[in-house]
């Protein structure tokens, strides 16, 4: 029953923003978006019963192509080590990197704030690497150049 209050809060705190969005009641799941400056960032909110969390996941929309996938493997491990909240993930099998943010509800209540701040933070960081993850994977960016962009 927490699951469905918590799915119920993520869709009337989008709907109170004025956000479009498809829902899936049966899988607790929103998929949504934003345009951004570089990239469009989709994501979907997922409500994990099994698991007591919420979910932010933004799938990037490139994947780093065979001959850079241990570059992608470093630039998501520099990205990710000084990250407060959230990770991305990495599939070297496929180059696919996606953003993933969490929050659990077990034992705990959620507001509104929370899921704004979910979505604001999981927003900034994938606006915050997108292009780098894209330039890199198009080698118009190196990994020495994306490292000493994250050591500005």
């Amino acid at each position: 029953m927490q699951a469905r209050e918590v799915y119920n809060l993520i869709i009337n705190t989008l709907n109170a923003k004025g956000w479009t969005f498809e829902q899936d009641d049966e899988r607790f799941l929103i998929r949504t978006g934003v345009k951004s400056e570089d990239l469009p960032i989709e994501f979907v909110l997922l409500v994990n019963e099994g698991n007591g969390v919420m979910q932010f996941i933004s799938p990037l929309p490139i994947h780093m192509p065979e001959d850079m996938r241990v570059d992608g493997a470093i630039a998501v491990a520099v990205a990710n080590y000084g990250m407060v909240d959230g990770s991305f993930d990495y599939d070297i099998s496929d180059g696919e990197i996606r953003f993933r943010l969490t929050t659990a509800y077990r034992d705990g209540t959620l507001g509104t704030d929370n899921v704004e701040y979910l979505i604001g933070v999981g927003i900034a960081m994938v606006e915050k690497y997108n292009d780098r993850f894209f330039m890199l994977a198009k080698k118009m960016m190196t990994i020495e150049q994306f490292i000493e962009k994250e050591n500005e």
